[in-house]
């Protein structure tokens, strides 16, 4: 288990979206190619369009109107460690009681719940259409996360990462954490338009990487003040080694290995396996937004 026995979640935070739509074309390189563009980061997905050379075909239903919207139901601890649709409504409720405690405290700003998105086969968006091939990623001009819960296969089946539970909610947190570089900033003041082993696109990420350990290192002892108890067990070695191992599943270094066989450093977008751990690691022993802001670094 990870989320502790006792705990409520309720229902209503996370919106069952999408539609079901046939992906095709593309192919394997071409979707690698797509997550270098917006992967856990907030791009624009009008390159990621380009980059699946107009992959997405939709189907003829129209979505959910005014008052069909979905949502996930309540549901238990014990839900949330077996369901993967729970675990992520879980996960966004200690993210929101985390950051709506200590946003206020350490950047003076108010933190604004971020919508989130489940969906399946393609949704459209703020930043333009999306598939199920894009993988989990924050819209910054609707402010909204959207995750399609297949892609935690794919870490294991494309990326080779080892999976788990606290895997799946360092993705979450990751993406939530762009929202929180959202409220304090960071997003109007990065050109992440750019790539390279220093860009601002690299900082970025790194940052949100850093905001995700954040969360992960305090979530064993943020009570969720509806139940009284904590969201979080506490984190063992082997459950951290699962987020680190996902951290690094997705570093640029070993994203360009496995697609082309040769690593690009110009190419970066996100920062190396090594980089990624690194950052996750300060802000899991006790980092704070300060600690975290990589845009501000000297040396990543």
């Amino acid at each position: 288990m990870t989320f502790t026995e006792g705990g409520q979640f309720e229902g209503g935070r996370v919106r069952k979206g999408g539609r079901r739509g046939a992906v095709v074309g593309g192919g394997l390189g071409a979707i690698v190619v797509a997550l270098l563009v917006v992967f856990l980061g907030g791009g624009d997905l009008g390159q990621l369009t380009g980059a699946l050379g107009g992959a997405v075909q939709q189907d003829a239903g129209l979505p959910a109107g005014e008052g069909q919207e979905q949502y996930v139901d309540d549901c238990t601890a014990q839900e949330a460690n077996t369901s993967r649709e729970c675990r992520l409504s879980a996960t966004v409720q200690s993210l929101d009681a985390y950051w709506g405690r200590v946003l206020p405290e350490q950047a003076g700003v108010e933190y604004e719940l971020p919508p989130v998105e489940s969906f399946s086969g393609s949704t459209t968006t703020g930043c333009g259409a999306a598939s199920s091939a894009t993988g989990p990623f924050y819209c910054p001009p609707d402010r909204t996360v959207y995750v399609d819960l297949s892609f935690f296969d794919q870490l294991g089946s494309q990326f080779g990462a080892q999976g788990g539970p606290l895997a799946e909610e360092y993705v979450v947190a990751h993406e939530v954490g762009h929202h929180v570089e959202q409220l304090v900033g960071a997003m109007d003041a990065a050109d992440r338009g750019g790539s390279g082993p220093e860009s601002d696109s690299v900082r970025i990420e790194l940052m949100a990487d850093c905001l995700a350990g954040m969360w992960a290192g305090s979530a064993a002892t943020e009570v969720d003040p509806d139940t009284g108890v904590t969201f979080l067990e506490p984190i063992t070695p082997a459950r951290l080694r699962e987020a680190l191992d996902a951290a690094a599943a997705v570093g640029d270094d070993r994203i360009q290995q496995r697609a082309t066989g040769q690593v690009s450093p110009e190419g970066f977008t996100h920062g190396t396996s090594e980089q990624r751990v690194r950052w996750f690691t300060t802000g899991y022993e006790g980092g704070t937004l300060d600690d975290c802001d990589a845009l501000s670094a000297r040396t990543l």
